[in-house]
């Protein structure tokens, strides 16, 4: 997989960090816990839980904080599914999305965690 294909680009973080791996790993250790965190949020209020305005709230911060850390493709489906609207099919589609680019950020955040260890 070359560096355009991963799911967090190291080299926008590392502009940010100025190439600390030290503190890569506690910003990639802090977005990993806050991405599950939101997406619990965002189940609970696929389900009706809660309203659109923290429909929007959840996904416009997860969109910040993913492309924050280079994880550009999390921060599109964020920014699709804040758009999505809280529209029953279309909030669990977006849902849906979000999990999977997700899931492909927390693989890789786990495998770059271990490379350093």
């Amino acid at each position: 997989m070359n560096r355009a294909e991963q799911p967090v680009d190291l080299a926008h973080l590392d502009r940010y960090t100025a190439v600390a791996i030290a503190l890569d790993e506690e910003i990639l250790l802090l977005f990993a816990n806050q991405c599950r965190e939101s997406l619990a949020r965002l189940d609970e209020i696929a389900a009706g839980v809660v309203d659109a305005k923290a429909w929007r709230q959840a996904t416009h911060t997860l969109k910040g904080a993913a492309r924050g850390v280079g994880a550009f493709a999390l921060g599109d489906a964020a920014a699709a599914a804040e758009k999505a609207g809280t529209e029953r099919e279309s909030a669990l589609a977006a849902l849906q999305r979000l999990k999977h680019d997700s899931a492909a950020v927390q693989i890789f955040i786990e495998q770059f965690l271990k490379t350093r260890v």
